[in-house]
């Protein structure tokens, strides 16, 4: 097999680096980009041929680029870009502020979207690449208490939908990744935040606040194994468009599935009123 070359975000902990060392074992090469070099150096020390460290927050949109090019420069190419970096937040949409909601959507939009760019001009000139968005079971349906997380998360999900009709043309592969609950660092204080409480809201909230809270180290999802799962994919042939993962995940995500297409029978006579009795039906290319 021929030796391919990864850049992840996030590999401090959790999928980041469960994937870093599974893309490792297989052979492949590593450019993990952390905020804090220093929580990698042991991976570093163990395999200095093929892994490399760069230091880069995801947010900084402008640092992009440079990520790439350390890339490029150290193992000359970049196969696989994994957008994994994240974190939870939960509270009320009411009382979730500007500040709060923009940092979301920096670190869970933006910031991937900004690496994106950077990769797709190497990828389209080797005519093929696979960008792994880690996603969510929250970014493809939502409850109460995360809103801002979930916002963030379905906006990263429509804009790698519309990627993938875009690039499947230059051979560039767009797999996102929708996990339920796994044993990583998500729930853990300091990881996961939580808006301000509000009496309003105490009655709705209160479950969910508990759960998430209570959730660390029970989790039902292995990351070692998911990580396993994901690199065994972009090495294959096809890749899905989704991948929910985990039992958990599954099942919500379906069960959505069908609670959408039900809403949307009960209503389609009347949604379907609304266009011009004479209209010809819409031609569109997608």
């Amino acid at each position: 097999m021929t030796t391919k070359t990864w850049i992840i975000t996030g590999v401090s902990r959790g999928f980041g680096r469960e994937l870093a060392l599974s893309a490792l074992r297989s052979g492949d090469a590593v450019v993990a980009a952390v905020r804090r070099p220093e929580a990698v150096a042991d991976i570093a020390s163990e395999q200095p041929d093929r892994f490399s460290t760069v230091t880069f927050d995801v947010r900084d949109t402008e640092a992009a680029p440079g990520v790439v090019e350390h890339a490029l420069e150290r193992f000359g190419r970049v196969d696989m870009l994994v957008n994994n970096a994240g974190r939870g937040m939960v509270g009320a949409a009411e009382l979730v502020d500007d500040s709060t909601l923009r940092d979301l959507m920096e670190l869970h939009l933006i910031g991937p979207a900004a690496l994106v760019r950077a990769a797709l001009p190497s990828m389209r000139v080797q005519g093929s690449g696979t960008i792994v968005q880690m996603s969510s079971q929250g970014g493809r349906m939502s409850f109460p208490g995360v809103g801002a997380y979930s916002a963030s998360k379905f906006a990263l999900e429509g804009w790698s939908e519309a990627l993938a009709g875009e690039v499947g043309q230059f051979g560039i592969r767009v797999m996102i990744v929708e996990p339920s609950r796994f044993r990583t660092a998500f729930n853990t204080p300091g990881v996961l935040s939580f808006a301000e409480s509000s009496s309003d809201y105490r009655e709705v909230l209160d479950p969910v606040l508990r759960d998430m809270a209570a959730a660390d180290g029970v989790q039902e999802g292995d990351p070692e194994k998911a990580a396993a799962i994901i690199n065994a994919l972009v090495h294959s042939e096809n890749v899905p468009l989704r991948l929910p993962l985990g039992k958990e995940a599954v099942e919500r995500i379906s069960a959505s599935y069908r609670k959408n297409l039900a809403e949307v029978s009960v209503w389609a006579d009347l949604a379907r009123s609304a266009d011009f009795a004479d209209a010809a039906g819409p031609v569109r290319p997608f």
